[in-house]
């Protein structure tokens, strides 16, 4: 089985997307949100997995890797409203989305924007967007983030961005190589990481709902220590009653370091709706 590279064109640049639609169970369909700087060699190992039990898709993000030259004058909600353009054009009218990380918030957005249309929902080391989980601190400096991609040192930026995230050598391996896309090209990791966290604390400063209304799994490593990821999982656990799964010995991208588990946690999950 192979996926099938498509491009989807928008006002800000072409959208780079994988599909493949044979499956034994077409019912459903699995969508794969890679989270910030990363790209569609992050979901894999859910890829192998699920190729050919569901019809599946996976992008590089507006922007990131093959997405590119984008215009960075989107949001939040463009980007969950190409990704419904793309879906409503391959026929995926009931997708499942799996986002890590960024990933996840574009998945709230989209909840937010089409209710009716999400039937399940999986966050990989992601955070809710409602306002009342950060702090005025964390919007502030979540604004201010492009500068500091920009001047700090690659090979120290490098190492940090890969041993940060990831606990496993297939882990930090896979994170380096998504990485190595911009080696030469800081500038441009910089304006990616930037505009994708601006684009946040503004999603965020919106003070929407973004409820989620379908069945949903809140997944996240045991070692995750992007951010406050942890704090921010605990209490959306805590306020909405979605189900947690800690993954031991996991970091921020816990797909990655545990892929048989968050593939089988996945699965459960589709399986029971």
């Amino acid at each position: 089985m192979t996926m099938t590279e498509q491009i989807y064109g928008t006002s800000c640049g072409d959208i780079h997307y994988w599909i493949n639609k044979e499956s034994i169970n077409s019912e459903l369909q699995l969508v794969f949100l890679p989270g910030l700087t990363a790209d569609h060699r992050l979901f894999e190992k859910q890829i192998e997995y699920f190729e050919g039990k569901y019809p599946i898709f996976v992008w590089d993000a507006p922007g990131h890797a093959t997405s590119w030259p984008f215009c960075f004058d989107f949001n939040l909600m463009d980007k969950a409203r190409w990704l419904d353009e793309i879906l409503i054009k391959e026929g995926f009218d009931h997708p499942v989305i799996i986002g890590q990380s960024m990933g996840g918030y574009v998945g709230q957005a989209y909840a937010q924007l089409y209710p009716e249309k999400l039937k399940g929902f999986v966050s990989v080391d992601s955070a809710p967007l409602q306002r009342r989980y950060v702090t005025a601190a964390e919007i502030w400096l979540l604004k201010r983030m492009e500068s500091v991609y920009r001047h700090y040192p690659w090979k120290s930026l490098l190492k940090t961005g890969t041993n940060g995230v990831a606990t496993s050598n297939y882990g930090r391996k896979i994170m380096r190589d998504m990485m190595m896309t911009y080696d030469g090209d800081q500038k441009r990791y910089a304006k990616i990481s930037g505009h994708g966290f601006r684009i946040l604390a503004e999603a965020m400063e919106a003070n929407l709902p973004y409820e989620i209304k379908c069945p949903a799994l809140l997944i996240c490593g045991e070692k995750d220590h992007a951010g406050s990821c942890i704090r921010y999982n605990k209490a959306w656990h805590k306020n909405t009653g979605i189900p947690i799964e800690w993954i031991k010995d996991a970091g921020h991208n816990s797909n990655t370091d545990a892929p048989e588990i968050v593939n089988r946690l996945i699965e459960d999950l589709v399986k029971k709706l």
